[in-house]
């Protein structure tokens, strides 16, 4: 017999000598029992290996081949937990699997600036600096042509526009600012879900109205569309739906609103003055104090013009 023969069966030779020789003294001995009924039940397995035909590893080797299969069992948690990078995707990496479960859990997902790529890798894509000047584009190359010949009112759009930001999420300030940019850029001012404010309109830019499913500027009261609302907000005109022009700070959703009439009102009239008022402080002068310290005061300040 070949000494890979003893190899093989020698698990299963142990397992049955151990059972064999321990039963005699199983009375005498009670801490035998646990060690014997497991050697039993192994030289089980390994006697059913030897009579099975199905797997050549288990008929070679009893008892140590249900070890393979046992290991390919766990090897997927094995891999995710002990083996597998943070990147690897197989089909997602973990990286992704934990954002998913950090959001699904209502917990913060947010990460500091930078990244745990290795940007040196091959494969890698980025964009770099080119090391010789270019040709000047044409800026009027950068725009698409929306609506072919039979549309009424052709509009050519920038490749550059804003995308969407509501009012609510930013200010009246940084609305005017975005939308005094888009006139100026020649690009559109995407609105946002929030719908059309009256400092969307202040300077002219042209606007996309966003309309999302809460149908802001143009719902009932219910929350259903109100084609009414919305053949009013005609972008760009000023125009309700029976074609009379109104002011510009009336034509949004908030035209029934005295407050924002008021804030337009005002912020138009600021807008027509020159100049903006400063406060600057007078000459200050000392007052003595006891103990010989002196303290200096500020007089209320005037307002000056420049």
């Amino acid at each position: 017999m070949k000494p890979s023969l003893y190899s093989r069966y020698a698990c299963l030779a142990g397992c049955l000598l151990f059972t064999v020789a321990s039963l005699p003294f199983l009375s005498a001995h009670a801490g035998l029992w646990p060690l014997t009924l497991i050697t039993a039940l192994l030289s089980l397995v390994g006697l059913n290996d030897l009579r099975q035909s199905h797997h050549a590893v288990r008929r070679n080797y009893p008892i140590l081949g249900n070890i393979r299969y046992l290991i390919e069992t766990i090897r997927p948690e094995i891999r995710q937990y002990l083996l597998e990078g943070d990147d690897d995707k197989l089909p997602f990496s973990r990286a992704q699997r934990s954002l998913v479960y950090a959001r699904a859990k209502n917990e913060s997902a947010e990460k500091a600036f930078g990244t745990l790529n290795d940007v040196y890798k091959p494969g890698f894509e980025f964009i770099s600096h080119s090391m010789l000047p270019v040709e000047t584009p044409n800026p009027s190359s950068f725009r698409v042509a929306i609506g072919g010949p039979q549309c009424r009112q052709p509009y050519s759009a920038s490749i550059f526009n804003i995308s969407a930001m509501s009012f609510g999420a930013l200010s009246a300030n940084a609305i005017g600012a975005l939308n005094k940019g888009a006139r100026l850029g020649r690009f559109a001012h995407d609105t946002g879900e929030g719908s059309i404010s009256p400092y969307h309109r202040e300077h002219g830019g042209d606007l996309i109205w966003e309309i999302g499913s809460g149908y802001f500027g143009c719902r009932t009261a219910d929350g259903h569309f109100d084609p009414q609302r919305f053949a009013e907000q005609r972008l760009g005109s000023g125009e309700d739906d029976r074609g009379q022009a109104q002011p510009r700070c009336e034509a949004g959703p908030w035209r029934h609103s005295a407050r924002a009439q008021g804030q337009c009102r005002n912020r138009r009239n600021a807008r027509r003055e020159r100049g903006r008022r400063l406060r600057v402080p007078r000459r200050s002068h000392r007052v003595p104090q006891p103990g010989g310290v002196a303290a200096v005061h500020w007089p209320t300040a005037r307002t000056v013009r420049r």
